[in-house]
């Protein structure tokens, strides 16, 4: 039955790409898992509204790379749910003729309205967290 934990899928945007279920779970390890799809569509689209936000919000964006990570529960009788997707973005903002403790209230009032407007965010029943690292530079 090893073809059954394989699969192929062409996206609607054009990519193609195998996924498999988790190698725990007698699936292939190297590629994409549902689970991961799952948070990865959460991530990629915060990470696609927050340039849209800090233009908004007049912040001077230098650089954004976000880490994502599930935290799914195992109920008794086996089945599972993310409780939370938990987002853990590196923003380097640059300072203009401003106080850093100002820029921070912005970028993450920026963070906030990326989130609000995030169509996946907005769309799954777990909690999305977020636990930036913010730094701004001269």
């Amino acid at each position: 039955m090893e073809r059954w934990h394989w699969g192929h899928i062409q996206m609607g945007n054009g990519p193609e790409m195998d996924f498999s279920a988790p190698p725990d779970v007698q699936g292939h390890p190297g590629v994409l898992t549902p689970e991961d799809a799952f948070v990865a569509a959460g991530n990629t689209c915060i990470t696609m509204m927050f340039p849209w936000t800090t233009e908004r919000f007049k912040l001077d964006l230098v650089s954004y790379e976000c880490e994502a990570e599930g935290t799914k529960l195992i109920e008794l009788d086996r089945t599972e749910i993310f409780t939370s997707v938990t987002l853990r973005p590196k923003i380097i903002l640059r300072a203009k003729d401003e106080e850093k403790t100002a820029i921070d209230r912005r970028v993450r009032r920026a963070l906030e309205a990326a989130q609000k407007y995030s169509l996946v965010a907005n769309s799954v029943k777990s909690e999305v967290r977020m636990e930036p690292v913010i730094k701004i530079v001269s």
